[in-house]
């Protein structure tokens, strides 16, 4: 079968492998028709260090069942699935409290010998815990919105919800690419009064707008903290949304944090050490939250606002590439000529 594999930064290839096969009794196979690029996957594709074996790619897909192990019990060959981008029991007591991407016996897609989903096949061990079956007669407009609830839409909605969003609250959505504005989304439906969106390119911002953004702050740096501050009557933003995973993102936040508010973090953070002392956190009794987004605890709530149409998160998706053309996906999203791409294998 044919499979996404990243050699280094810029080098991502399409290659033959061979097709995944059940290792253990809870592993399902799912035969993938439709996957995307998402913004993380961007991270290595600067900065990984080279191999001669490649890794491979991509961890947001829909897909059919086609095989099943000896101990799966709740799915069967045709089921058609949504998987959540890491893979867990769903049974645990990490589980249990809602946070699959801490499961200890769930993974990563593309890691310790699971493959990819920017193929057309993938091994997904945790089956059972894992796969959430979706209507097979489902509208095919709908599938891209469906596809959003694997990560995009629902890291957005993790980072509203760690971060406390509900009516009355200001909040500030730093990033506008696609899971800075699912986060916008995500707040508008939680009740958020006022929402700003940090971003500098129209085309996205024209679309947080229409997703619920009050307002635009193009400014970085100290510029665009003292625009939010004069948003905010010089008291800071209750939440804040930090989807970028860079230190200046990080830096903005807490110095449009309110008093008291929250910074959530989904952006995936590209550092290690961050100041939380007294001129960043500890001085405005700001609390520090997300993290990786257990989507599989959010996704059965999330499919009727998509099949019922309360919801269109698919609307980040503005091109469509073959699997073949996959690296020109990942030049359009990294060049910002293009928001999220979609994969068809």
């Amino acid at each position: 079968m044919r499979a996404t594999l990243m050699y280094g930064p810029g080098d991502v290839r399409v290659e033959n492998v061979p097709d995944p096969e059940i290792v253990e009794p809870t592993d399902a196979i799912v035969r993938i028709t439709l996957a995307c690029v998402c913004g993380s996957d961007l991270h290595p594709y600067h900065s990984m260090d080279k191999t001669d074996r490649g890794v491979p790619m991509g961890h947001e897909f829909l897909g059919v069942v086609e095989e099943t192990g000896s101990r799966v019990r709740g799915l069967k060959r045709g089921d058609f699935v949504v998987s959540p981008f890491a893979y867990a029991d769903n049974t645990c007591p990490i589980c249990r409290d809602g946070f699959h991407t801490a499961c200890p016996h769930g993974g990563w897609y593309g890691a310790n010998g699971v493959g990819g989903g920017q193929a057309e096949a993938v091994r997904v061990p945790q089956a059972d815990g894992t796969l959430v079956k979706l209507p097979a007669d489902v509208d095919p407009a709908l599938l891209p919105s469906l596809l959003t609830l694997s990560d995009v839409y629902l890291t957005g909605y993790h980072a509203a919800h760690m971060g406390r969003v509900e009516a009355g609250k200001t909040v500030t959505v730093i990033g506008d690419g696609a899971v800075g504005l699912s986060a916008v989304l995500a707040s508008r439906r939680m009740g958020a009064e006022k929402i700003i969106l940090m971003g500098r390119h129209t085309s996205r911002t024209d679309l947080g707008k229409e997703w619920g953004a009050t307002d635009v702050v193009a400014e970085r740096g100290e510029e665009g903290i003292a625009r939010v501050m004069d948003l905010t009557g010089g008291e800071g933003s209750h939440v804040v949304l930090e989807a970028v995973g860079l230190m200046p993102a990080y830096e903005q936040s807490y110095g449009i944090v309110r008093p008291g508010g929250i910074i959530s973090r989904v952006g995936v953070p590209q550092y290690e050490e961050a100041p939380v002392g007294f001129g960043s956190l500890f001085g405005k009794n700001a609390g520090l939250t997300g993290g990786p987004a257990p989507v599989r605890a959010y996704i059965e709530q999330a499919i009727p606002d998509v099949l019922e149409g309360r919801i269109d998160p698919g609307r980040v998706f503005d091109a469509e590439v073959g699997l073949d053309r996959v690296a020109d996906a990942y030049r359009a999203m990294d060049d910002r000529s293009r928001l999220k791409v979609l994969v068809r294998p």
